[in-house]
Parts: structure tokens; C-alpha cells; sequence
């Protein structure tokens, strides 16, 4: 307020002007000369301007101090206002760093259960491909055994060189063993495709776990940072935002997909797990059924050539006896036809002992082709002999070639049994068992 200049002068101040009122000069007390100068002069000033420029004085102290407790009054007001917005800020934004560290945790926990189930599964779905190639080597033994059997009753000659149920059965049985082969082998691929996608899947779920572990520590020492800590200072052009940040929004979406994925990849692995399970119950049980058939065939078939050889050899038995009157021709005939008989079992059995040659050393070498041709001369040489000594005696010549005949189809059926009793049949029990063609042991 405007306060009148003399109304702030004090009491005191009022006596001194009264009594400088009374002590100022009044007249002349001397030579005029000179004396009628006295206090004119220019810089002087009269006792009113000093009393106003005190009083000038006085009232711009009033002012100065009356703005300076106004200042100040404003200035405590000011800064405890900013204090307290500026605890408030502090406390909101560790509030809110208290909740992104919550927000943080929950999905790095989904990762983690994610990861988890993902590599539970890839170590499931590799145990199930693991299967898949223990049944594919499986399959070698029974091709081997079909194709073996195949190879062995090709030996066989003349008229027991038929296309028999037993051919019938091991054509489809190799058949159904290259189809099963090469179903396995797609379902190996199909299984390394699928573990490539869910350890790819994994990766992912990984990375963004690993960039919400960073995240986290960065955030957790935000939010326990305090004004007393030495860890802090100033980064200026800081409190801006940055271009490739992204929302929370696309933060969240952005782990929701990855999990989304990886669950995608997960139940594809599951369900084609549960296929090799179906494909490998299928193809073994296909696999066993086929066999059982083979093996069924085999027998009926032993049975067979066992029944036709036993009436061959009644046959022969009457035949021997009806030319047993011609001593003399059948002696020589005996003789001429048993000479053969060493040198045929010698190059038979010579054949036979290299059959059991192992792998790759089951060739047919020229030792091969040679013992093949010599059983074929000597044989030729016997069928030489008996016509020989038919054309010179005519009346034991439908003896001798019916003995002759009956001889040679015995020594088919021999061979054809010998093949498939002796070389086929024995060969079969190797054949792998159900689990080992399902995967579950190793060959």
C-alpha cells in the first residue's frame, strides 16, 4: 500500500525538522557584500528536496522489502510444489516400472513354459524318428531274405521251375517291403522337416526370451535406482521418443505370435508322431502277415514235392524191377551211369559248399560258371550213355528211359526240396520281429 511520505517518518524525526525550521537563517548579520549569496548556489538543494529524497528513500526500502517477502513467500511456495510433483512423478514411474517388470515376468514365465514344452516334444519327435530308422535297417534283413529266396529257387530246374504260390508270395513280399521302404524314408524326411521347424520355432521363443531377460535387468535397475544412488547423471536429449520403439501393444502381440507359432509347430509334431506310430503298426503288421503267408506257401510246397518225389521213387522201384532181367545191359548201364555219379557229387557239393560263400563273395566267378558247366556235361554225358545203350538194345529202351526220366525228376524234386527245405525255409528265421520292425530295437 501507498503510505503519505511524512506519515512514515517517526516521531523523533518530526522534533529534528521543528528544530532545523528554528535555526535557519533569518537576515543579514554582516557586509552585505558577499553574504546575499550564501546558499544560491547551483548544486545546493533546499531542506525540502533532502527531506523528499529521504523520504524517497525510505519508501523504496518499504517497496524492495515488501516484493523481496513476496518473493520469497512465492519462491517456498514454488518449490515445494515442485518437490512434491516431482516425488509424485518419481513414484508414478516406479510404479509403472514396478508393473512392466510384471508385465515383463509373465510373458518371459510363457516363454519358459513354451521353450520347455517345445523341447520336451523335439526330444519326443526325435525318439520317434530314431524308430523310424531302427525299422527302416529292419527291413534290410527280410529283403535279404526274400531276395535270397528268390535267388535260390531260380536253381531250380526243368519242370520244378514253376511260378509257384511261394514265387507269388515272395514277389509281393519284396514288393511290399521296397513300398514300405520308401514310405519310411518319405516319413524320415517329413520327421527332420518338422524337428528343423519346431528347434526354428524354439529359436524364436529363445530370442524373445532372452531379449525379456535383458529387458528385465535393465528395467529392475530403473526401478530400484534412487536419488541417493551414485550410479546416475545426466543424458541430455534423452526424454524423446525413439523411432524404431514399439508399442505395448505390438510388444505383447509380437511374444503372442511367437508362442502362437511354436504351439503350431508342437501340435503338427504331435500329430506326426502319432502317424509314425500308425505307419510303423501298419507296415509291420503287413510286413508279418506276408511273411506268415510265404511261409505257409513253403510248406504246402515241401509237402508237395516231398509227395511227388515219394511216388517217383515207387515208380522207379517198379521200373529197376522190371530191367533187372537184363543183367548184363543193366549192369554195364549201372555202371556206365554210377561212374558219373562222383564227379557229379563232386561238382554238386563243390556248388552247394560255395552257396555258404558270406556277402559280396557269393559271385559268379569263372570257378562258378565252370562247376555249372561241368554238372551240365555230366549230365549230358549220362543222357549220351543212355542213348547209347537205348538205341543198341532196343527192347530195354522205354524201360531205360522211363528209368531215366524217373531218375532225373526225382533228382529235380531232390533239388527243389533241398532248396526250399534246406535253403529258404532255414533262412526265414532270421526274420526280424515285430518290435524290431516297429523301431523299438536297434538291428
Amino acid at each position: 500500500p501507498t503510505i503519505p511520505l511524512k506519515a512514515a517518518i517517526m516521531p523523533g524525526e518530526m522534533s529534528k525538522e521543528a528544530t532545523m525550521e528554528s535555526l535557519s537563517y533569518r537576515g543579514n548579520t554582516g557586509n552585505t557584500m558577499g553574504i546575499s549569496t550564501v546558499g544560491f548556489r547551483s548544486e545546493k538543494r533546499n531542506p525540502g528536496e533532502w527531506q523528499d529524497s529521504n523520504y524517497q528513500k525510505y519508501y523504496q526500502s518499504f517497496v524492495d522489502r515488501e516484493n523481496s517477502q513476496k518473493v520469497r513467500k512465492d519462491t517456498q511456495s514454488m518449490i515445494k510444489e515442485t518437490e512434491a510433483l516431482t516425488q509424485k512423478n518419481q513414484a508414478q514411474s516406479t510404479k509403472k516400472l514396478k508393473e512392466r517388470l510384471h508385465d515383463i515376468n509373465f510373458w518371459k514365465t510363457e516363454l519358459e513354459r513354451e521353450i520347455q514344452d517345445v523341447l520336451d516334444e523335439t526330444d519326443l519327435l526325435c525318439a520317434q524318428k530314431v524308430r523310424l530308422e531302427n525299422a527302416l535297417m529292419a527291413t534290410e534283413i527280410p529283403l535279404h531274405i526274400a531276395t535270397d529266396n528268390l535267388n535260390c529257387r531260380r536253381r531250380r530246374y526243368g519242370v520244378d521251375l514253376v511260378e509257384d504260390d511261394v514265387e507269388l508270395g515272395l514277389l509281393k513280399e519284396v514288393d511290399i517291403i521296397n513300398k514300405v521302404q520308401d514310405l519310411l524314408k518319405r516319413t524320415i524326411e517329413q520327421s527332420d522337416k518338422q524337428i528343423k521347424l519346431n528347434r526354428a520355432a524354439k529359436e524364436s521363443l529363445e530370442m524373445d526370451w532372452s531379449d525379456k531377460k535383458e529387458a528385465d535387468e535393465i528395467d529392475a535397475v530403473c526401478a530400484n535406482l534412487r536419488n541417493g544412488n551414485t550410479n546416475k547423471q545426466f543424458h541430455a536429449g534423452v526424454a524423446r521418443f525413439q523411432e524404431i520403439q514399439s508399442t505395448p501393444e505390438s510388444w505383447a502381440q509380437n511374444s503372442h505370435d511367437n508362442i502362437v507359432r511354436a504351439e503350431h509347430e508342437r501340435m503338427a509334431s504331435q500329430q506326426l508322431r502319432q502317424l509314425i506310430d500308425n505307419i510303423l503298426v501298419d507296415t509291420s503288421r503287413d510286413m508279418r502277415e506276408q511273411a506268415d503267408i510265404v511261409e505257409v506257401a513253403f510248406q504246402r510246397r515241401i509237402e508237395e514235392l516231398i509227395d511227388a518225389k515219394a511216388k517217383l521213387e515207387d515208380n522207379l522201384k517198379k521200373t529197376c524191377g522190371e530191367i533187372a532181367q537184363q543183367e548184363k545191359n543193366i549192369e554195364d548201364l549201372r555202371a556206365a551211369i554210377k561212374a558219373k555219379d562222383d564227379p557229379l557229387k563232386v561238382a554238386q557239393t563243390r556248388l552247394y559248399n560255395r552257396q555258404s560263400r558270406p556277402n559280396v563273395d557269393l559271385c559268379r566267378d569263372p570257378a562258378q560258371y565252370n562247376l555249372i558247366g561241368e554238372v551240365q556235361d555230366i549230365s549230358n554225358s549220362m543222357d549220351a550213355l543212355t542213348q547209347e545203350l537205348t538205341m543198341s538194345e532196343n527192347q530195354l529202351k522205354d524201360l531205360m528211359d522211363t528209368r531215366m526220366a524217373l531218375e532225373k525228376e526225382i533228382q529235380m524234386k531232390k533239388n527243389s526240396i533241398f532248396i526250399d527245405k534246406d535253403k529258404c525255409v532255414p533262412h526265414r528265421d532270421r526274420y526280424p520281429t515285430t518290435l524290431k520292425l516297429q523301431g523299438y530295437q536297434n538291428s
